[in-house]
């Protein structure tokens, strides 16, 4: 067995240990959302704390983990007889990104449930975490049905596995901790809201703590026995320490002044429901008795504050979680001086460091104000016109869905036709591998003929596997949405480049929220850049469209080509991830040889090769040479004006690629 690195060893990261601890005190507290950049000791922490918690009791042969002192009732493998039960280690369980719903859930035997009536259950991750901890890597590139099952057994402390009307339940309480890397995309507000605290960790800047970080990774990478053996005291003492803080517990007492400072603080941030206002609570409490006290004080509901806020205050997807802490010190003190039992006036964390930056906001989005309709009057109109500074996008809007035709198999979204696990059943099939969805109808029809040549002489139907029938369903999947952005001196009025990064913000939002992956690709002056990558982290793409400079030449075929080449790759890369492109551009090409010539044969590539296309119109001004729509002929595709973006005629849209690709 590898020996863990030790959690007392983990050089800095005040928040991340903090916020581990308190769950481990107060299990109640709801979980830890670690979010940072690769490197800085995320994993290596969670998995140092499962070495820290006490051993649990359970019943023996039990394979949920039921306690001998208050066993559950619905257990598959019960009921139960009282007795003293066996002490074991808690267990963190880790879920893989790629896990399939029967290795999260279990597995339960159809085949033997028709035919014999009984009900054969192996147990799944949730089991195997139960009274431990579950621990997800990566967790926001957890699919979204697991991400589903996941939130339903978080809050119910429960596991249902159905399975065309076999049911089993058994209980599943854990602690959930998850780590994710922002580059990579970011959480659905459902599972965020579900973590109750969050940190944000990043490495550090000074050279002694570095050094110190280096010299005990190479120790332990030499000889980890020996390296732990140095640690043993330490584990040792903070162990103790948590065993005496949950026994404190119980006896903590969390006033009424506490609890005034804690709901004025979540209304004056204006948090959405009371979930924030319970963790709070949880979590004050759980830092008193840390701390060895029986009062909650000031301090420990600005610590709660820092821990539990963060992430439930971003009102989109582009916002940076973060706490403006004069702010929280303001109200702290405002509803201190009302406080039956006061404490210390809250001037301090009670054991962390800092969280983000007060003043970090949204990377997209309007700020209100809106550009003067004659800020236009000597911006450079030509396409020949030098660099310009970047502009702010407006405020972004509700887009109507964009979606490729026909039917895919890419992986689990929310935009586009697809075959999937989950959906709408449409028919059925022979299963390929494991049963993991039945077609019960199919299947007894497929038995109903041989039943006499069988011998059955009951009521109930003998089954054999060749009957068995897969379901085939149909959902939505998420796409690869690759913009490909005009950022030449013809886009490059104030005004109207503004409104083209709204409407490509909304595009964003719009991605974010349907699990698309997005890539950016510019084009101006001589030449085409690839601005971003293909990735999940839509707001990386927000934060590249914001900062984009335009002016010079429109080399409209470059921009097609680059796009063109990103498609060739991440073909290889993800064959199954169909792509949709949006090219916003006004239409022109200049530059080169040839350049509107060029332009078009590069277009009818993307004709040629079946890939869904959407041209946004960015033409402005009286007349209109009707550029973009030539450009949308040659992709086969269709075109749509900004304005359009916001209008139901959207909704045709599909339609028309539909028929110009047939």
């Amino acid at each position: 067995m590898t020996t863990p690195f030790p959690f007392t060893a983990v050089v800095g990261q005040d928040d991340l240990r903090l916020a581990l601890l308190l769950n481990a005190v107060s299990p109640a507290v709801g979980g830890v959302l670690v979010r940072g950049e690769k490197g800085t000791a995320k994993s290596t922490a969670v998995r140092a704390l499962s070495a820290l918690l006490p051993e649990v009791a359970v019943v023996p042969g039990c394979r949920f983990s039921c306690d001998p002192s208050a066993p559950d009732p619905s257990c598959p493998d019960g009921p139960h007889e009282p007795g003293p039960g066996t002490r074991r280690p808690a267990r963190m369980v880790e879920l893989p990104v790629g896990a399939s719903e029967d290795r999260l859930v279990g597995a339960l035997d159809i085949e033997r449930a028709l035919a014999e009536g009984v009900k054969a259950f192996e147990p799944g991750l949730l089991a195997d975490a139960h009274r431990g901890i579950l621990y997800v890597d990566e967790v926001n590139l957890l699919h979204d049905h697991l991400v589903d099952l996941l939130l339903d057994a978080a809050a119910m402390g429960a596991s249902y596995v159905e399975r065309e009307g076999v049911s089993v339940r058994h209980a599943a309480r854990f602690l959930l901790v998850g780590t994710m890397n922002p580059e990579e995309g970011e959480l659905r507000p459902q599972l965020l809201d579900r973590f109750g605290l969050t940190v944000e960790v990043a490495a550090s800047r000074e050279p002694d703590q570095r050094v110190e970080v280096v010299r005990r990774r190479l120790a332990y990478d030499d000889d980890p026995a020996r390296f732990a053996a140095r640690w043993a005291d330490e584990e040792a003492s903070v162990r103790g320490r948590i065993v005496a803080a949950r026994e404190l517990l119980p006896s903590v007492r969390l006033g009424d002044g506490a609890l005034r400072q804690i709901a004025a603080t979540c209304a004056a941030f204006e948090v959405d429901g009371m979930r924030a206002d319970i963790v709070m609570a949880r979590t004050a409490t759980a830092l008193a008795a840390w701390a060895g006290r029986t009062d909650v004080l000031a301090e420990d509901v600005r610590q709660a504050a820092l821990l539990a806020l963060p992430h439930r205050r971003r009102r989109n997807p582009f916002d940076a979680p973060g706490l403006d802490e004069d702010k929280l010190d303001q109200t702290l003190e405002e509803f201190g001086e009302e406080d039956d039992d006061p404490g210390p006036d809250g001037g301090g964390p009670g054991g962390g460091g800092g969280q983000p930056s007060p003043d970090a906001g949204p990377q997209g989005g309007d700020t209100g104000a809106h550009p003067e309709a004659g800020e236009d009057e000597g911006a450079p109109q030509a396409s020949g016109g030098g660099e310009q500074s970047a502009v702010r996008a407006a405020e972004p809007f509700r887009a109507k869905v964009l979606s490729v035709p026909g039917i895919g198999e890419g992986a689990a979204g929310r935009r586009s036709r697809a075959r999937t696990e989950h959906g709408r059943t449409t028919g059925a099939r022979r299963p390929r591998g494991t049963l993991t969805k039945l077609h019960l109808a199919a299947t007894v029809r497929a038995a109903a003929p041989h039943q006499r040549a069988r011998g059955r002489s009951g009521t109930g139907l003998v089954v054999r596997r060749d009957d068995l029938r897969q379901a085939t369903r149909e959902g939505r999947e998420g796409n690869l949405v690759l913009f490909v952005v005009d950022a030449s001196g013809s886009m490059a009025a104030r005004q109207r480049m503004s409104a083209v990064k709204g409407a490509v913000l909304s595009l964003l939002l719009d991605a974010y929220q349907r699990r698309d992956k997005v890539g950016l690709v510019t084009f101006r002056g001589s030449a085409a850049d690839l601005a971003l990558p293909p990735t999940s982290s839509v707001d990386a793409a927000a934060a590249r469209l914001e900062s984009l400079p335009t002016g010079g030449r429109t080399p409209l075929a470059a921009g097609l080509l680059k796009a063109h080449d990103v498609l060739r790759v991440e073909r290889l890369r993800d064959p199954a991830r169909r792509p949709l492109v949006v090219v916003v551009t006004d239409g022109r090409a200049t530059g080169g040889p040839e350049p509107v010539a060029l332009a078009g044969r590069a277009a009818r590539l993307y004709a040629a090769d079946g890939v869904a296309c959407v041209v946004v119109d960015c033409e402005s001004g009286p007349v209109r040479l009707g550029l973009a729509g030539q450009l949308a002929g040659d992709l086969g595709g269709t075109a749509v004006t900004l304005d359009e973006l916001r209008a139901d005629s959207i909704a045709g849209l599909v339609k028309d690629v539909q028929r110009r690709a047939a």
